[in-house]
């Protein structure tokens, strides 16, 4: 573990003499630079491109594009980017993430790499955590960019596919991550090339770089429809389950929040619901909802992991203590907190495209990001990302005062020890910001204020729209805002006046985050540029922390000590205690990413091959020889595999005639004996003879333009439709593949090799509806292409939530996606009529 530290510090230390040299060269510069007038500055834009399209590499142009775009910023901004800001945008350009404390301006340092790399006009995104910040940087820095000659767009949830188009054609395109990630899954579904709204994934900045592909890394976006469960079966699993004793019927384990029935709960199960065997294949979906309910009812807390908006469960980001509309806990969780709760139960969604934001921006030829805490997760970023972590000196050194921290026995002591010292400091005007990691927390906090009489703000996933506001004003005197954590991240406290005389902002944290980096980003609320401030963590032995990771031998040690609320503990062997257990929690949630994402990697292949498939359908003008490639590959299969005997009587020639009959060709095209005494190649070359016939037939009688379109069409709604499916499928795998370790199995392995094997069943699925539609499909006057169903966008920051309902084209009657087809082929609907 040692000699790891000591490479990252040696690397630590490599890089930053690296990066010296780059900010000396600049600052060499400066002089010149500054005799410029702004005419000359701004031509020197142009003589960069050009010096990039002559061939010359951007790392050669790097020195003076930054020197230019410093004085830009100080003709323009009024602000001059200092040597550690260069460093940073040094270290941004080579791809990795600059750690710059709170406060050091890091909007200003990516100024200098966003200018260098949109010179390729190849296009840059500049990532923000969220609309509002994204608008304020794009106004902002766009006056910089503007004067520079470079053009810059704004990508807004709200704008139309036009002006979305228009923002990504932008030199520079400011977005929140979601956006990014949605509108690369909708280009992806479109049916003309022309509606794509993306460029090809150049280069990306990402800020609160931890924030993004870090907390949010576990959280898939998807594009959804819904699919029907029955609301019914909810309800009557949750009536059952709040009968259910604690450890009698159902045991509980905190660490891992995982819920199981024991036999007794079982047997409770079947007297209720009338049943013989609960684990019969026929009650899955009763097994599945009895669970889901049980987690919802003990592992799910209102004002913790979940509000009650508007009639509707809105979950709460742990990480942020945001409110995440739009988002849904997925397979029939979101339905089992409805029913618990006694609101509306929504149905189930179903997922057409996802796609994680690990996977998303490792598709980028270059990434990098910055943040103020980023270090305790170097590793991760490396592995993961490619990316190391250099940590940027600070302009001034940190004058913050980082208290240790102060244990007490009980929550209601802590509580009351941080109410007397925030009462405290308030008296003596000094503005104080309380961190909580829950909404449930920061309205304790706000009750016990309201005891004391001293006014203040709560800053809450329940009234994020004025967050800026409050923000805004958190470092005057005497103001004192209760925040969940990150709440404001991105935006600055600026200290009041007289503030910095009385200590500068006071940060009192009521508890301990699972992540040190959490914990690290409220410290950092005080204490910028040099200033003064001061931190001071409250815990108790009651924490949930310090409860999961044994604080037992602490309470024991404490109650033999005769130590009470009025006696708080205060030790850096606790402090040590504390921060092991979040560096396990860490390990365990990087564990649980990783696995994450070679679960994701799978999915990854086969997206890849299917949006590469529609890519080139879309931009090809001609799909003839693709279309027969696939007719070619069914008629081979298919005589394959009804020739497998070398028993040459034992080969089953009806069948593959019956088959090209059904499929390919007209009544009597093709018969018996024209197949008898060939060879099977003998056969595939006589059928593929006739199919060539046809098909030239085909096309004199619709033209060739009109054949064209025609494949297009096909080709698109046959995978369109066999993708969904298979999304769907891999996710049903997805959620019962840990079984298979009972029976010694790696679950990722099984799931890698039965992932494959569905995707090949797909795409032969895809083959022969091609091959059939291409052959058999007779062509009226409209021939247009359709979307197989439609989506919406499902994710954490979103404020439309649901989904559309998922509508298979040229569906008649009420037939649901499950039920046999009506045509009487014996198939699920889905596989048959339902997939044209």
């Amino acid at each position: 573990m040692l000699n790891l530290l000591n490479k990252m510090f040696d690397l630590n230390k490599k890089e930053l003499k690296k990066l010296n040299k780059v900010a000396d060269a600049v600052d060499a510069m400066a002089s010149d630079i500054e005799k410029l007038s702004d005419e000359a500055l701004k031509q020197k834009t142009e003589e960069f491109r050009q010096r990039y399209k002559d061939g010359e590499h951007l790392d050669n142009i790097r020195v003076e594009a930054f020197a230019v775009c410093r004085e830009a910023s100080r003709r323009v901004l009024g602000m001059y980017p200092f040597r550690v800001q260069i460093m940073g945008a040094a270290t941004l350009d080579e791809g990795n993430i600059a750690e710059m404390k709170t406060g050091e301006g890091k909007t200003l340092t990516s100024t200098l790499a966003v200018y260098l790399n949109a010179i390729t006009g190849k296009g840059v995104h500049v990532v923000t955590v969220n609309e509002y910040l994204a608008s304020r940087d794009a106004t902002e820095m766009g006056e910089l960019y503007e004067f520079l000659g470079l053009s810059v767009g704004l990508n807004l949830n709200s704008l139309s596919k036009d002006e979305k188009r228009e923002a990504y054609a932008a030199d520079i395109t400011y977005s929140t991550n979601n956006e990014l990630g949605f509108d690369y899954l909708r280009d992806n579904m479109v049916l003309y090339k022309e509606e794509r709204v993306q460029r090809p994934l150049y280069f990306a900045v990402i800020d609160e770089v931890d924030s993004i592909l870090i907390d949010e890394a576990r959280t898939p976006l998807i594009i959804s429809g819904q699919a029907a469960k029955s609301v019914q079966l909810y309800k009557q699993s949750n009536a059952f389950v709040r009968i259910l004793k604690n450890e009698e019927d159902y045991t509980y384990e905190e660490e891992t929040k995982g819920v199981t029935l024991t036999e007794a709960g079982i047997e409770k199960a079947e007297k209720a619901f009338g049943i013989d065997n609960l684990f019969d294949l026929t009650h899955v979906r009763l097994l599945h909802a009895i669970n889901q309910s049980l987690k919802a009812q003990v592992s799910m807390h209102l004002d913790v992991d979940y509000v009650v908006q508007d009639g509707e469960i809105v979950i709460v980001d742990g990480f942020t203590g945001r409110l995440m509309k739009g988002r849904r806990y997925s397979d029939g969780l979101h339905q089992a907190i409805e029913a618990k709760e006694g609101v509306d139960i929504q149905n189930e969604s179903m997922t057409m495209a996802t796609i994680t934001f690990q996977n998303y921006f490792r598709m980028y030829e270059k990434l990098s990001g910055m943040t103020g805490t980023a270090k305790t997760e170097e590793e991760e970023f490396r592995n993961i990302y490619n990316m190391n972590v250099i940590a940027i000196p600070t302009n001034k050194p940190i004058a913050r005062d980082d208290r240790a921290d102060l244990i007490f026995a009980s929550m209601a002591g802590k509580y009351e020890a941080a109410a007397a010292d925030i009462a405290e400091r308030h008296r003596n005007g000094q503005p104080v910001l309380v961190g909580t990691v829950a909404i449930e927390t920061s309205e304790i906090i706000s009750q016990l204020l309201v005891r004391h009489k001293i006014p203040h703000n709560v800053l809450n996933a329940k009234n994020h729209e004025r967050e800026a506001e409050i923000i805004a004003n958190a470092g005057e005197k005497g103001a004192v805002t209760i925040a969940t954590n990150m709440a404001g991240r991105g935006t600055d406290i600026k200290p009041g006046e007289g503030v910095l005389e009385l200590g500068g902002l006071a940060v009192i944290g009521t508890e301990r985050h699972e992540s040190r980096r959490i914990d690290n980003q409220l410290r950092g609320r005080s204490g910028r540029q040099g200033n003064p401030g001061v931190t001071q963590f409250y815990l108790s032995l009651e924490d949930d922390l310090m409860r999961r990771f044994g604080s037992e031998n602490m309470k024991n040690m404490m109650t033999k000590l005769g130590m009470d609320d009025t006696q708080p503990l205060q030790s850096k062997i606790v402090s040590r205690a504390v921060e092991s257990a979040q560096k396990r929690v860490e390990g365990n949630n990087f564990d649980a990413r990783k696995r994450l994402l070679q679960y994701d990697d799978v999915l990854r292949q086969q997206r890849e091959v299917i949006y590469g498939e529609r890519y080139a359908i879309l931009e090809s003008e001609n799909m003839r020889e693709l279309v027969e490639t696939m007719i070619n590959q069914v008629v081979e299969d298919t005589v394959a595999l009804y020739t497998q005997s070398e028993n040459k009587d034992e080969w089953n020639i009806k069948a593959i005639t019956d088959y090209m009959v059904n499929n390919l060709f007209e009544e009597g095209a093709l018969e018996e004996q024209q197949l008898t005494n060939k060879t099977p190649e003998e056969m595939v070359a006589l059928i593929l003879e006739k199919v060539k016939e046809r098909y030239d037939r085909k096309e004199e009688e619709m033209t060739a333009e009109r054949m064209r379109e025609f494949e297009k069409v096909i080709l698109l709604r046959s995978i369109d439709t066999k993708w969904i499916d298979h999304i769907d499928a891999m996710d049903q795998l997805r959620q019962g593949i840990h079984l298979r370790a009972y029976g010694q199995n790696d679950p990722l392995r099984e799931y890698q090799q039965e992932g494959f094997h569905m995707f090949e069943d797909m795409m032969a699925s895809v083959r022969e509806d091609v091959a059939k539609y291409a052959m058999k499909a007779e062509i009226q006057s409209n021939l247009e292409r359709e979307e197989v169903a439609k989506g919406q966008a499902v994710n954490p920051k979103e404020e439309e939530g649901g989904g559309a309902k998922k509508q298979p084209i040229r569906k008649k009657d009420d037939v649901g996606r499950n039920d046999p087809c009506p045509c009487g082929s014996g198939k699920k609907y889905k596989n048959c009529h339902g997939a044209v």
